[in-house]
């Protein structure tokens, strides 16, 4: 996550950075027939200073609704926020205008990071972080059963035995085939430590009763240069997971090492590989990554730096998908789907609607306090995500030369 203070050097993404209260101005939207559409822009306003981090879930009558964390007071990722929500009647073409209350603030600091499932016995969850502290930040989890009008009492997924300051991104739980619950979460401090560990302790927590208790996986994952294990220590943070078409899970870590890292589990996430390189090459920023429904290829969204020599690989521009048919093994190659110089692109929310793929993410500037202050709404065909040669469609670099 992200943040101004030195201590709180995780949640910054580790950039050096001022957080100023100037409203940034809003992301022009693309309009693309043939690609990216943007449909929705959250800008900031006045006592509205950062819009971020999100997810979709598809309602029984058929609207989309997004729910989001709306900061006030400041934008840093411990200033007072909220979760509120827009909703789509039209398949995510349009938006509802105004926001509408989700929950209130019921941390010290804030709620945020939201992820929303939809559970097998028909429920909606409702995933969060409740911020209370440096040593206490936990996910909680709320339940509906009458579509998002209402909301259960919390439950918390990390006992008082087990405190610490926890990360769970945003749309990062997965529900499982068999119907377990995973959620993947890096742990860098707690209350009996001396000082935090910003570089990350990887592990999951899963559930096999739809949320009513949680296990901690067996062994936890620290990222080690090259997936040497007696390699120098580089930064493991803001994990997610995907189930395999053989049922594996495969988890992957943004680092500081110029890629992502990923690790395997062939028991439900109980236990796994150590850590190694992805070969896909990015900043230290999120990937996201989801199956494509009905078949076995996965989508990825993140910030491509394949063009870019490892020391160089810092900002988060361009955006960028790509298709995997191996199970991540290999990927098409990127397609941009934002790609101003000056952006900053990242904590990706992935939803299907048809033929289209859904996209909310940060959309913010590289100025003071903008980084993370502007989140969009993106519609893009599935089929122009895909660059491969054998798709028929134009690589990345031909799409950007014609923009």
């Amino acid at each position: 996550m992200r943040s101004l203070a030195l201590f709180f050097g995780l949640v910054a993404g580790f950039q050096a950075m001022t957080w100023a209260q100037t409203p940034s101005p809003p992301t022009a939207p693309v309009a693309d027939a043939a690609g990216p559409r943007t449909v929705l822009v959250l800008a900031p306003s006045a006592g509205n200073p950062r819009n971020s981090e999100g997810d979709f879930i598809r309602l029984r009558d058929g609207r989309l609704l997004f729910i989001y964390t709306r900061f006030s007071g400041g934008s840093s990722d411990h200033d007072t926020a909220v979760l509120v929500s827009r909703v789509s009647h039209d398949q995510g073409q349009t938006w509802s205008p105004e926001d509408q209350p989700v929950l209130a603030n019921e941390g010290g600091w804030n709620v945020m990071s939201v992820s929303l499932l939809r559970l097998q016995d028909g429920r909606i969850a409702l995933f969060y972080l409740r911020k209370n502290s440096a040593t206490d930040c936990r996910p909680l989890l709320r339940y509906s059963a009458d579509e998002a009008a209402s909301w259960s009492e919390p439950l918390e997924m990390i006992s008082d035995a087990e405190t610490g300051y926890y990360v769970l991104n945003n749309d990062r739980v997965i529900q499982l085939s068999s119907g377990r619950l995973v959620a993947p979460v890096a742990l860098h401090h707690r209350p009996d430590w001396q000082r935090p560990d910003w570089l990350g302790q990887v592990m999951c927590y899963c559930s096999d009763d739809a949320g009513l208790t949680w296990h901690r996986s067996q062994n936890v994952l620290q990222g080690h240069a090259g997936g040497d294990p007696a390699g120098a220590r580089i930064a493991a943070q803001e994990p997610g997971v995907v189930e395999l078409s053989d049922q594996r899970l495969m988890l992957w870590v943004r680092t500081n090492a110029g890629e992502q890292y990923r690790a395997y589990s062939t028991d439900r996430g109980e236990t796994w590989s150590a850590l190694e390189p992805m070969k896909v090459a990015s900043p230290q920023s999120p990937a996201s990554i989801e199956r494509v429904p009905g078949g076995n290829d996965l989508l990825m969204v993140w910030n491509d730096h394949t063009d870019r020599a490892v020391n160089e690989r810092t900002v988060r521009t361009p955006l960028s998908v790509a298709i995997s048919r191996d199970d991540g093994s290999t990927w098409t190659p990127a397609r941009r789907i934002a790609d101003d110089p000056q952006g900053w692109y990242c904590y990706t929310a992935i939803d299907f609607v048809d033929d289209l793929v859904l996209l909310g993410y940060v959309a913010g500037r590289q100025a003071p306090g903008q980084h993370l202050a502007t989140s969009q709404i993106t519609r893009v065909p599935i089929a122009w995500c895909d660059a491969s040669p054998s798709a028929g469609t134009a690589t990345a670099a031909d799409h950007n030369s014609a923009q």
